[in-house]
């Protein structure tokens, strides 16, 4: 009965990190419910992949329960069908956190913990973040995106900031509690203030600012694909936009024109030719379709003037200045074992769910001069896949999506807070433009300028700098937290004689 009610609180634990993360946003949580989780977890040390698993299980299931509404709204399976594929995802996830802990577990003693589990906690994340063609959402640092130690986002990335909540509530957790807890709250607290400290400095330079317009159709997600909606869909964009052409930019988001590339060029071409002749630049969603290979492309375009001083509209069909989606969301943008999957349920057969991939690396998009790296959907939540696409004069980074799967889940929100966190690690704003919520301007700093309502179709203009400069994440990237984490694993390792070295 005491293990049972071990597990139900490791659960319990897990499902409360999810009020650490957007919308809730309440980040001092995370350091107290892990450590508790750590001690927990070592007190159950002998079985600490099952304990582990059981933990992630919590994370998980509360965490990502967005995911069931995709599948419960659109999978066209019945309700145990979706539980199940939940549970299936939510215990694949749950597999990272248990090997980290097990890990951790079978080589150190728990007194060296604080030394030895965030070397296998990153390790196992990282796996995480490419296996499987990689699932890296939720990782504990984004939940600190409004902490002080968001502060530390643009010196170590996100993935550093996982490694010191772990650091410090592994200390809080582990080596007897007295001594332990003034360890841990002298280091939580100076990690804490030297993130907020580092987050005074300015590591990035502002540079031109512009005037940038989105658009937010709120194009419900059943009639996304239906023929018949192709142009009200189309006429309600343009619509829209009526009110913003004269900004510097304009952007509509993932898959705005509903029609295939091939198919929309009197469209296309109306909307190039308005955008050139009123000095701006259009950047829109679609997918284009090769008729010859029966190869589709997730893209974004730009139509009007590729710099301001053009005299001819940049849009032609198949031209340069587009992007094609890399990182492809399984299922619904790509089925594994599609020949078996897609007979079983509609959830493996929706509508554009077979495309191909663009390269890892591209070149930005060039609107009326604006240089702008793109990530569709939830590429923006691979800081590797967004680094290889800035340059030294990348204006900006620019993100779209239909987060209309997930309904008035809290899926959404915690998209933007990862966008948030993308824009703080590179010092360059982000332009996060949605077909239902929520769109917003990022500043570099990471913060929210202005943002639509969720669920409302309409437009949003605000000014927005460019910046020019790297931070030393961008120059940097994982390598430096990368080596210290080696360090301590190394320290770790000499230490293992010393069985009270932190008591």
């Amino acid at each position: 009965m005491k293990t049972l009610l071990a597990y139900l609180l490791l659960a319990i634990c897990g499902a409360s990190l999810t009020l650490a993360f957007a919308p809730f946003s309440i980040w001092p949580l995370m350091i107290p419910v892990l450590a508790l989780a750590i001690r927990q977890i070592a007190k159950l040390r002998h079985r600490a992949f099952l304990a582990g698993w059981v933990f992630g299980m919590g994370w998980f299931g509360a965490g990502i329960s967005w995911v069931h509404v995709s599948i419960a709204d659109f999978g066209g399976l019945p309700l145990v069908g979706s539980l199940a594929i939940m549970a299936l995802l939510c215990g694949y996830l749950s597999l990272f956190p248990a090997l980290a802990f097990s890990l951790t577990s079978r080589f150190f003693t728990v007194n060296l913990w604080p030394l030895a589990l965030p070397f296998f906690w990153c390790l196992s994340e990282w796996l995480r973040s490419w296996l499987l063609t990689g699932f890296p959402w939720l990782s504990l640092g984004y939940s600190q995106i409004d902490s002080p130690l968001s502060g530390w986002a643009p010196i170590i990335g996100e993935t550093g900031l996982t490694a010191l909540l772990l650091i410090a509530a592994s200390l809080l957790a582990c080596n007897g509690f007295k001594r332990a807890t003034l360890n841990g709250g002298l280091i939580s607290l100076a990690i804490y203030v030297s993130g907020w400290l580092a987050l005074q400095h300015a590591w990035v330079s502002p540079k031109q600012t512009y005037s940038v317009a989105m658009v937010q159709g709120n194009i419900p997600q059943s009639l996304r694909w239906v023929p018949e909606q192709d142009q009200p869909t189309m006429d309600k964009y343009l619509h829209l936009t009526e009110p913003l052409w004269n900004s510097d930019l304009i952007i509509w988001p993932e898959a705005a024109v509903p029609k295939l590339e091939p198919l929309a060029q009197p469209y296309l071409a109306r909307v190039n030719e308005r955008a050139f002749n009123e000095n701006t630049a259009l950047i829109t969603g679609i997918v284009n379709f090769n008729w010859e290979t029966q190869e589709a492309w997730n893209n974004l375009i730009v139509l009007g003037k590729r710099t301001p001083t053009a005299t001819l509209p940049d849009y032609q069909y198949f031209h340069n200045n587009r992007f094609a989606k890399h990182h492809l969301l399984p299922v619904g943008e790509f089925v594994p074992f599609e020949d078996w999957l897609r007979p079983l349920a509609p959830l493996f057969d929706l509508p554009m769910s077979s495309f191909a991939r663009g390269a890892y690396q591209q070149a930005n998009l060039e609107a009326n001069g604006i240089h702008l790296a793109p990530a569709i959907c939830f590429e923006i939540a691979f800081p590797r896949q967004v680094a290889a696409n800035l340059y030294a004069n990348t204006d900006m980074i620019i993100t779209v999506s239909n987060d209309a799967w997930f309904g008035r889940s809290h899926g959404p929100a915690q998209h933007l807070e990862i966008a948030r966190m993308r824009a703080l690690e590179f010092g360059r704003p982000v332009l996060r433009a949605t077909n239902n919520g929520i769109s917003a301007f990022i500043d570099a700093k990471g913060q929210i300028t202005a943002r639509l309502p969720q669920f409302e179709a309409g437009s949003l203009t605000a000014p927005v700098t460019a910046t020019e400069g790297l931070t030393p994440y961008r120059q940097l990237g994982d390598l430096p937290m990368g080596i210290l984490l080696t360090l301590l694993l190394i320290v770790s390792i000499t230490s293992k004689k010393h069985r009270r070295l932190f008591s």
